[in-house]
């Protein structure tokens, strides 16, 4: 499974899991995503950090 925000690889039995009431789902690595993605609303690709979607 890969971030639905950075796009990074999500190990087996780590990360988050986001369902909005619509159902669309959200795979999150870390809370760091997490906050950037809902709370912040950061978009993913004015970041250096995270990594570029192929």
């Amino acid at each position: 499974m890969k971030c639905s925000y950075c796009n990074s690889e999500i190990h087996p039995g780590t990360g988050k899991l986001y369902i909005k009431k619509d159902g669309t789902t959200f795979r999150f690595c870390s809370s760091k995503c997490e906050k950037n993605m809902l709370k912040l609303k950061r978009k993913s690709t004015k970041l250096g950090w995270v990594k570029k979607k192929k």
